[in-house]
C-alpha cells in the first residue's frame, strides 16, 4: 500500500492505496464521487475527464499516485454549494445531454477549454477540442451550443450581471 493525499473538491484527502489503483477507482470507489464515469479504461471517451491542478486529465489512464500533492477537480466540485456552474446549467439550458453518461466529462473538459482559450470560442474550436469526448447518443450540435453558451456565461462580465 502506498500513501497518498490530494485536494479533492477543495477537501484535503488522505488515504492508502494500492500502487496500481487508477484515479477513477479511488474517486469512484473510495470518495464515492460517481460523478466521474469509467466508460471505456482506454482514455476514448472522456468519460472520466477531471481537473487535476486546473487541467483536464482522463482519470481512466493515470494512477491516483499521480495526483499525489495535487488538487483535483469533478463534477461534484463545480457546483460546491448546490447551485450549478455556469457551464452545467448550460447544458441543462441547451439540452447539451440525452442520457447523461458522458456528460460529466463533457463539462470538464468544457471548463478546460474556456480556461485555456478564454469565453470566446467558435464552433470549430469547439469541436476540435471536444476530440477525445464521445457521445453516443447525440449528433453533438447541442452540445457544442452548450459549450458556447456556457463559456459566454463563465465570462467575468458575464458573471458580474447576475
Amino acid at each position: 500500500m502506498t500513501s497518498i493525499s490530494m485536494t479533492v473538491n477543495g477537501r484535503p484527502i488522505s488515504a492508502e492505496v494500492e500502487p496500481r489503483t487508477l484515479l477513477v477507482e479511488f474517486l469512484r470507489e473510495n470518495l464515492h464521487l460517481t460523478g466521474t464515469h469509467v466508460g471505456c479504461d482506454t482514455s476514448q471517451c472522456g468519460a472520466c475527464v477531471v481537473h487535476l491542478d486546473g487541467a483536464a486529465v482522463k482519470s481512466c489512464t493515470m494512477l491516483a499516485v499521480q495526483a499525489d500533492g495535487g488538487a483535483v477537480t469533478t463534477i461534484e466540485g463545480l457546483a460546491p454549494a448546490g447551485r450549478l456552474h455556469p457551464m452545467q446549467e448550460a447544458f441543462r439550458e441547451h439540452h447539451g445531454l440525452q442520457c447523461g453518461f458522458c456528460t460529466p466529462g463533457m463539462i470538464m473538459t468544457a471548463v478546460d477549454m474556456v480556461a485555456r482559450l478564454g469565453t470566446e470560442l467558435d464552433e470549430t474550436t469547439i469541436r476540435e477540442n471536444l476530440d477525445g469526448n464521445l457521445c453516443r447518443c447525440t449528433g453533438y450540435h447541442n452540445i457544442v451550443k452548450a459549450v458556447a453558451a456556457g463559456a459566454h456565461a463563465m465570462n467575468p462580465a458575464a458573471l458580474a450581471a447576475e
